[in-house]
């Protein structure tokens, strides 16, 4: 038997309607908000994620699935959303459009790591981006959005986080103080950490070994040295949060994996899946069009495991609705009344309501055990002598009631009971 590889998991008919009310709600809540979908390639040309991404970040350095193609060129299967977004609304002129855009996707994306609770090599993200927004009432829009998409799933017991990383005008000043205090503990850190010390010491802070995040409890406040403008930006973040009643808490030690960000960046935390217990994330990103050969546009997003949700979910014991049961199951008693149910089963799905009939020549008490274990609602019986009568025995599968319902009137029948 070959089985499925590491990393990676089946969805299977009765799990999937987990994944139906998240991926929903994720659509119902973008709509709210005036997003639209895009929807991008799983793969792209490597050099995408090497220049979006950044060649100092895991992702780039041990994580992405790399490959050359039967033309020689190096392909990757997308490790976030972001990048492919921007490619994409660089590539089609979407900046000579309507300003902001604002977009969401749902996507599967590709990491080489170490499988863990809510992520896998394969994963599934909800992402929000928006083009075009230069204020900080648009980081407030997504951190709103990211709310309500949490609280519509019934998801309890989370924490928005908020820090501000500066921009290229300040950041170069913390880095500066950032290496000054790491410089004499460069020795009880990580190997990973040393070699960021010269490239992109502010991606120490994002460390997990435990040894480098005690180092880093002492580390100075990146708010200390904003730039008057990304300082600004903060603190209008935080009066708009404070308006809308957003309960926050500034994280001087909150950096995000990735380099592209700036100024603001954002993550809701859950105590509920263990160590990883980041369920969104995101921030802004006012260079990464620019820098991957765009014009000069502001933008900011998330994103959002949907395999961690749903772990958060099951962890918390929200309630997930299933999705309605099969409405009508026609049972045939004969060939005849086979035929008749063929063509009822037909008859009900173009008036949109759910039916299904015997695919497997089932005797009579087999299609109605059938029946029962698929979750009918009812049972229509039809047999020689009902299609003589004109009437068809109409079951309730719920309290075992009949009634006959004439052929004439049966959809009508059904319908009112949708």
């Amino acid at each position: 038997m070959i089985n499925i590889p590491k990393g990676t998991k089946d969805v299977l008919p009765s799990e999937a309607y987990k994944w139906h009310f998240v991926e929903n709600t994720a659509r119902r809540i973008a709509a709210l908000y005036n997003l639209k979908e895009i929807r991008t390639p799983v793969f792209e040309h490597t050099e995408l994620f090497l220049r979006g991404v950044g060649d100092t970040t895991d992702i780039v350095n041990k994580e992405m699935y790399t490959f050359n193609d039967k033309g020689g060129r190096s392909i990757t299967l997308k490790p976030e959303g972001t990048a492919g977004a921007v490619r994409a609304f660089i590539e089609n002129g979407l900046a000579s459009g309507v300003l902001p855009l604002k977009m969401y996707y749902i996507t599967p994306v590709f990491r080489y790591e170490r499988p863990q609770a809510g992520r896998l090599r394969e994963h599934h993200q909800f992402g929000v981006e928006i083009f075009g927004g230069k204020g900080a009432e648009t980081d407030a829009e997504v951190i709103l959005l990211a709310r309500d998409y949490i609280a519509s799933l019934g998801v309890q017991g989370t924490e928005l986080q908020i820090n501000s990383i500066g921009c290229k005008h300040c950041r170069p000043k913390y880095n500066e103080a950032l290496r000054e205090y790491l410089r004499p503990h460069l020795g009880e850190m990580c190997e990973t950490c040393r070699s960021r010390f010269d490239k992109n010491p502010l991606r120490i802070l994002d460390c997990k070994e435990e040894a480098c995040r005690t180092i880093n409890e002492g580390a100075p406040d990146p708010a200390d040295y904003l730039c008057e403008e990304c300082a600004e930006h903060f603190r209008n973040l935080k009066e708009i949060l404070d308006a809308c009643g957003v309960a926050y808490r500034q994280n001087p030690r909150l950096v995000r994996g990735l380099d592209y960000y700036s100024k603001t960046v954002f993550e809701f935390v859950s105590t509920q899946i263990g160590a990883q217990g980041t369920v969104l994330a995101g921030g802004r990103y006012d260079t990464l069009i620019e820098n991957l050969g765009g014009p000069s546009v502001p933008a900011v997003g998330f994103g959002s495991g949907i395999e961690r949700m749903l772990l958060v979910l099951e962890n918390t014991g929200a309630k997930i609705p299933e999705e309605p049961p099969l409405k009508v199951y026609a049972a045939g008693l004969d060939d005849a009344g086979r035929r008749a149910a063929y063509a009822l089963a037909a008859d009900l799905r173009a008036a949109g309501i759910s039916a299904d009939f015997d695919h497997a020549s089932r005797s009579v008490k087999a299609q109605f055990k059938y029946a029962g274990k698929i979750g009918a609602e009812y049972v229509a019986v039809i047999g020689s002598d009902e299609l003589a009568r004109g009437e068809y025995t109409v079951k309730n599968m719920a309290d075992s009631s009949s009634v006959s319902v004439r052929a004439e009137d049966i959809v009508a029948y059904f319908s009112e009971k949708a």
